[in-house]
C-alpha cells in the first residue's frame, strides 16, 4: 500500500531481492499502524469534542423557568418556547465569556501546531485532548441552532465524505501534492470572507464561503491523507518513537480540523434550523 515499486523487491531479480522484500513489508506494516493510531487520535478527539458540546449544551438549558437566568427586568431568558438559558448558558451563549471559548481554540491549535516537536508526546497529547474539548464547547451553540436530528444527519454525512476522501487520498497514484498552495490559498480565502462577513451579515456571502469551503476542506482531506503517508515513508519510517508519536499527533490534529471544518460547513448548508 505504500508508493514503493516492488518490481526491484521480486525474488530473484537481483541477488538484494528477499532483503528488500522484506524491507517493503516492513514499512507498510509500520505505515497502516502510523495511519491507524493518527485515525485513532482523531477519533478519540472527536469524540471528546462530541460529548463536551453535548455537556455543555446539556447544561446550559432548562425546560423550569425558575432555573433559568433572569434578565435585568428579572423575565427568565427564554431561547425558545419551553426552553429557557440557565444562569451557566446565559455565561456561555451571552455573556462576553463566551469570547473566551470561541477564541481559545484558535490560540491553542496554533500554539500546538508551532510547538509540536518542543513537546513530550504525552504533552502533546494532553493538550490534543483539551483543545478537542475546547473545541466542543466552542460548538456547542449548534444545539441552540439546528434541530438535533439535522446534526446527527450532518454528522454522519461529513463522516462518510471524509472517510471516503481520505481513502482516496491513501490509496491514489496520482499526485496531489501540486494541489496544497492553491487550497491553502483558498482557506486563507475563506478566512478573510468570514471576517469580512461578521460586519456586513450576507447571507448570500455566508452561502459563498460554505460551498467554497466544503470544496476547499474535501480537497484539503485528501490532500492531507497523502501526504501524511509520504511524511511516514520518506521521514519517519526510520524515527525513533517520539519523533513518529509527534508525527502522529500532529497528522491527527490535521484531520481533525479538516473533518470539524466540513462538518460546521455542510451544517450552515444543510442544517435545518430551530
Amino acid at each position: 500500500m505504500s508508493d514503493f515499486d516492488r518490481n526491484y523487491a521480486a525474488p530473484g531479480t537481483s541477488p538484494f531481492g528477499r532483503a528488500a522484500t522484506r524491507d517493503a513489508a516492513a514499512v507498510d506494516a509500520g505505515l497502516r499502524a502510523y495511519m491507524l493510531k493518527i485515525y485513532n487520535y482523531m477519533t478519540i478527539g472527536l469524540a471528546i469534542t462530541g460529548f463536551a458540546a453535548l455537556g455543555v449544551y446539556m447544561w446550559a438549558v432548562t425546560g423550569d423557568p425558575t432555573l433559568a437566568a433572569k434578565s435585568a427586568t428579572g423575565a427568565s431568558i427564554a431561547m425558545k418556547s419551553g426552553q429557557y438559558l440557565t444562569p451557566f448558558g446565559y455565561t456561555m451563549f451571552v455573556s462576553p465569556v463566551k469570547w473566551l471559548f470561541i477564541l481559545a481554540p484558535l490560540v491553542m491549535v496554533f500554539a500546538i501546531s508551532f510547538g509540536i516537536n518542543r513537546l513530550r508526546p504525552a504533552t502533546a497529547q494532553m493538550l490534543f485532548w483539551a483543545f478537542s474539548a475546547l473545541m466542543g464547547i466552542s460548538l456547542s451553540s449548534i444545539f441552540l441552532v439546528y434541530t438535533h436530528t439535522s446534526i446527527v444527519r450532518v454528522f454522519f454525512i461529513t463522516a462518510a465524505t471524509f472517510g471516503a476522501l481520505s481513502l482516496y487520498g491513501y490509496t491514489t497514484r496520482r499526485d496531489l501534492s501540486g494541489m496544497g498552495s492553491f487550497l491553502m490559498m483558498g482557506l486563507f480565502g475563506i478566512i478573510i470572507a468570514s471576517l469580512v462577513n461578521l460586519f456586513l451579515a450576507s447571507t448570500m456571502l455566508q452561502f459563498i464561503v460554505s460551498v467554497v469551503g466544503v470544496l476547499v476542506f474535501a480537497g484539503l482531506t485528501a490532500w492531507d491523507t497523502q501526504r501524511l503517508k509520504n511524511e511516514y515513508i520518506y521521514e519517519y519510517s526510520g524515527a525513533g518513537g517520539d519523533v513518529a508519536e509527534r508525527a502522529a499527533i500532529s497528522g491527527a490534529l490535521s484531520l481533525y480540523l479538516n473533518f470539524i471544518n466540513l462538518f460546521t460547513l455542510l451544517l450552515q448548508l444543510l442544517g435545518q434550523k430551530e
